[in-house]
């Protein structure tokens, strides 16, 4: 039976003018994809920037330019593969274009390998402030393996677009450009709490920086007590001392709010009431969890009493 050859595909994605043309053009200076394979690039919207077509060459890459997000269908892909017989495929997305619907239209054969997101951080604090802006441009990170916001200087607040970033999209590696093109990917933000104490007692403000950085950092936590008010969840299929005692969090706008929170085990678990307030005292153990996708926080109640509703129910993490 006659199988298709997989074909792996790298989209980049972000805003206008986000730097996505200049790290492809850098990328290919490198000798990156430089390795005798053939490349095509699908290029998505037409940017102030511009690739060599020298350089194009000396990297076997042919392109093309669409235009319009209709276009981008299965059959065209189809289309694509046949005429240029590429060993893989490159794609500059268009800022204004969800990069999930295009995925979605990739053949079997298409493997996405990875999805890099550029930012420019000196426009991130003004589009994010604006909820339209800010849900066009988070919604091309959703997606990333890596997220690099350039054009960083010293003065930046870095834990801003961190905090940003990974309550849509936890895997993300985050990395920071200066102007002089040096890259940087060691951050670690100021903590509202202090985490070398063998009892953290967070306030209510305090638990969605929490649950980040417990998240990025579990290890920290490991065999700390931690104390704090949280609202109960309890799945259908919980064991009887099993609950998660989370908050909901806002991670971009009205419509994204979610509930965050770790798994905790507590006696008598099951009887707790859906959503009511509690204070939980409780041990952190770092343990391999299938919903975590890896290891990550697990709880254990050492106590629980019913806790006081806070004033600001949902969690900001900005």
């Amino acid at each position: 039976m006659f199988r298709r050859k997989e074909i792996p595909v790298y989209m980049f994605t972000g805003l206008l003018e986000s730097g996505k043309t200049s790290f492809i053009r850098d990328t290919f200076a490198e000798g990156e994809f430089n390795d005798g394979l053939k490349s095509l690039l699908i290029m998505c919207e037409e940017g102030i920037e511009e690739i060599n077509p020298a350089l194009l060459k000396k990297n076997k890459t042919e392109t093309v330019t669409v235009e319009d997000m209709e276009t981008l269908t299965e059959e065209y892909f189809d289309e694509l593969e046949s005429t240029y017989k590429p060993d893989r495929i490159l794609i500059e997305n268009n800022g204004m274009w969800n990069p999930e619907d295009i995925a979605g239209e990739f053949p079997e054969n298409w493997m996405l390998v990875q999805v890099i997101a550029t930012i420019d951080s000196t426009t991130f604090n003004v589009y994010t402030s604006n909820n339209s802006m800010k849900a066009l441009i988070l919604n091309q990170v959703k997606m990333a393996d890596l997220v690099i916001f350039n054009r960083c200087d010293a003065s930046m607040d870095r834990g801003y677009f961190r905090r940003n970033i990974k309550p849509l999209n936890r895997k993300a590696q985050i990395m920071y450009e200066s102007a002089d093109g040096t890259m940087d990917d060691q951050f670690e933000e100021e903590l509202p709490f202090d985490y070398n104490q063998p009892v953290i007692e967070l306030h209510d403000d305090d638990f969605g920086l929490w649950y980040l950085d417990a998240m990025d950092n579990p290890e920290r936590y490991k065999g700390k007590k931690m104390v704090f008010t949280a609202q109960v969840y309890r799945g259908k299929n919980f064991a009887d001392d099993l609950f998660v005692p989370g908050r909901f969090a806002m991670t971009c706008c009205a419509e994204d709010v979610q509930f965050i929170g770790f798994f905790c085990h507590a006696k008598g678990a099951k009887n707790l009431e859906l959503k009511s307030w509690v204070k939980v005292t409780a041990k952190v153990n770092i343990e391999t969890v299938k919903e975590y996708h890896g290891r990550g926080p697990v709880l254990y109640a050492e106590k629980y009493e019913p806790g006081v509703e806070p004033e600001e129910k949902i969690v900001y993490f900005t």
